[in-house]
């Protein structure tokens, strides 16, 4: 019946016949939503129904298991109202994972460049001691000091010296006397213009004049060539040495400070069948720890030969050879012969 309803009009169908079947079809519809009661009814119904079940609820737990069934119903419902929240909160999971290996790349940077820092400091408060032990040494010496910096170190292991970042510009002279901290280091043997070469104590070409700091006992403190003691031979054999006195600079020969530390008496040892005795003592400076050392005026300036350059053997040569004027030819020739 519906097909007809609906159905196209066919050829040769008349009208009347169409109007019948749309007659039947109205008749036998019926309203979705037929008219009942009001709508103020209604909420009344409801709430007293509610009502009803709260103070049932209250009083007892019959309807417990309709809660616990409607909880379970209602549990998709739930899931599915949540799942935004769930995205969101996932999403922001995400995205402070990355944020986060980010700030640890950050940080990881920032603490090596603080570690290098550190470092850098450790070694700076380190130098900044050790030239304050030279400038408090300086004050003991009561002379004009002035800190070089040590720029090279020697290779050779037999020869024992060391550059410095002062020369004859600042008034480094050859022979000026070098201490640090904990004693005489050696003297400078070689001056340049902006840079000068010092030989250290223990180098088996250094000589310096001491004396036992206990006794008074003058002697000559040798280098040994090893780097690390000095040698006093030909002690008289019943010398007043003992193995740990101290060796001070005697100040003879006034290139080295007087009564300045020099070594440590280590060891005394006796040949057999000889009546002298050695003396093995280790140098109270830092020979092979430091970058700084003091450079020490002494009392009497240097002599002006040491200080002035000399000229070349070629030109002193020439300056010989150089022919006189002939004025001066004719007053030598006329001075009369003795």
């Amino acid at each position: 019946m519906l097909w007809r309803i609906w159905a196209p009009q066919a050829p040769g169908v008349s009208r009347g016949s169409d109007r019948f079947l749309n007659t039947i079809a109205e008749a036998s519809r019926k309203p979705l939503f037929p008219r009942g009661p009001a709508l103020g009814l209604k909420f009344l119904l409801f709430a007293a129904l509610s009502i009803a079940l709260m103070v049932a609820d209250t009083h007892g737990e019959r309807l417990q298991p309709l809660r616990q069934w409607a909880s379970w119903a209602l549990q998709p419902v739930l899931w599915a109202a949540d799942l935004p929240r769930e995205v969101a909160e996932l999403a922001q999971h995400f995205r402070s994972r990355e944020s986060l290996i980010a700030e640890n790349e950050k940080l990881k940077r920032q603490q090596l460049e603080l570690q290098g820092r550190l470092l850098r400091m450790e070694s700076l408060e380190a130098e900044n001691e050790r030239i304050r032990a030279l400038l408090a040494s300086a004050t003991t010496l009561d002379r004009r000091v002035l800190i070089a910096e040590i720029l090279a170190i020697d290779q050779d292991p037999y020869r024992h010296q060391i550059v410095l970042n002062k020369g004859s510009r600042d008034g480094v002279y050859k022979g000026q006397a070098l201490v640090d901290a904990g004693g005489i280091l050696g003297q400078v043997i070689q001056v340049n213009p902006s840079t000068s070469v010092a030989l250290l104590i223990t180098d088996p070409d250094h000589g310096i004049p001491v004396e036992v700091n206990r006794t008074g006992l003058q002697t000559v403190a040798l280098g040994r060539g090893d780097g690390q003691a000095l040698s006093l031979p030909y002690l008289p054999g019943n010398a007043d040495v003992k193995v740990g006195d101290l060796l001070v600079s005697s100040g003879l020969g006034g290139r080295f400070p007087a009564g300045y530390p020099v070594a440590t008496v280590h060891e005394l040892r006796h040949p057999a069948g000889e009546s002298f005795m050695e003396a093995i003592a280790y140098p109270t400076a830092r020979l092979d720890q430091g970058r700084q050392a003091l450079l020490v005026w002494n009392e009497r300036p240097p002599p002006a030969a040491e200080l002035a350059p000399q000229p070349p053997p070629v030109a002193q040569a020439k300056a010989k050879a150089k022919p006189r004027s002939p004025a001066r030819a004719k007053e030598t020739s006329r001075e009369p012969r003795r």
